[in-house]
C-alpha cells in the first residue's frame, strides 16, 4: 500500500432529502448517507473500525466540505477530483478540520467534536462499514438542530 497524505477538501453540493443526506461530488457523482442523523451534543466517538466522513455545511445546507478521516484506501487523485478531503491521524493526534470542528483518535475509534457556536453551518458525522451505517449531527445542547429532521 502506498503512503496516503492529507488532502484539502473543496466545496461540494449537499441536499437534505427524506431518509438522509445526498452529497454531490465535483465529478457529478452523488452519494446517499442514510439518516436521519442522530443529534448528539458537542461531539461523538464513532464505533471502532468504521470509515468516518465529516461533513460541514454552510448555514443554508446547500453546500459544504467533506473530509474522510484516516482513509488509507482512496488515492489522492480520486479525492482531488471529487472534492473530498482527507486527514490522516496517528494514535494520539488531534486535527482541526474546520474552525470549530476537531477530530482525534480514541483507541480504534475517531472522536469528532464541534462547537456549533463557532461553526457557521451544520456538522454531520457518518461512520460506516460493510455491516452498518451510523449518522450523527453535532448540535448545541440548547438547540436540537433546525427541526427539519435532517
Amino acid at each position: 500500500m502506498s503512503t496516503r497524505s492529507n488532502v484539502a477538501p473543496s466545496t461540494i453540493g449537499v441536499d437534505f432529502v427524506e431518509g438522509g443526506v445526498v452529497v454531490e461530488y465535483l465529478d457529478g457523482r452523488e452519494v446517499f448517507y442514510h439518516g436521519p442523523p442522530e443529534p448528539v451534543e458537542g461531539g461523538i466517538t464513532t464505533p471502532p473500525g468504521k470509515h468516518v466522513h465529516v461533513l460541514v455545511t454552510d448555514p443554508d445546507g446547500i453546500e459544504g466540505v467533506m473530509t474522510y478521516v484516516n482513509d488509507r484506501d482512496t488515492h489522492d487523485e480520486i479525492l482531488e477530483s471529487t472534492g473530498v478531503g482527507r486527514v490522516i491521524l496517528e494514535s494520539d493526534d488531534e486535527e482541526v478540520l474546520y474552525p470549530g470542528v476537531t477530530v482525534s483518535t480514541d483507541a480504534y475509534s475517531v472522536r469528532v467534536e464541534a462547537d456549533p457556536a463557532v461553526v457557521d453551518g451544520r456538522v454531520f458525522v457518518f461512520a460506516e462499514d460493510e455491516m452498518s451505517e451510523h449518522a450523527y449531527e453535532i448540535v448545541d445542547g440548547d438547540d436540537p438542530g433546525d427541526g427539519s429532521g435532517v
